[in-house]
């Protein structure tokens, strides 16, 4: 019934960039942490950068002054804007949200990921 919709991916050279976004749409009351995975081939998924309803930020070391995650409230949105890509940043990437349903509770959400490409 909740919806997580990426897009943005694409391929780009390294030292260039790029912004995802994802949208969350459905039975939603109010939008909790909001963040962005990645997974590597033959890798677990990490958290790249997270970002709570306050907007406070958390971002992992490798992309800490590359990367900026920043949300929406009015839009459900989270973004993710990439810049100075490198190789190693290739990866599918997956946004999260835990979702205050309006029929109670509250989970977890996936998006359906998108590829991001960096070509040395």
């Amino acid at each position: 019934q909740v919806q997580l919709v990426e897009s943005g991916g694409g391929l780009v050279q390294a030292g260039g960039s790029l912004r995802l976004s994802c949208a969350a749409s459905g039975s939603i009351f109010s939008i909790g942490a909001m963040g962005w995975y990645r997974q590597a081939p033959g890798k677990q998924r990490e958290l790249v950068a997270e970002i709570t309803s306050g907007g406070s930020t958390n971002l992992v070391g490798s992309v800490k002054g590359r990367f900026t995650i920043s949300r929406d409230n009015a839009k459900n949105t989270v973004y993710l804007q990439m810049n100075s890509l490198k190789p190693e940043d290739t990866a599918v990437y997956y946004c999260n949200a835990k979702i205050i349903r309006v029929v109670g509770g509250s989970s977890f959400y996936w998006g359906q990921g998108t590829q991001v490409t960096v070509s040395s």
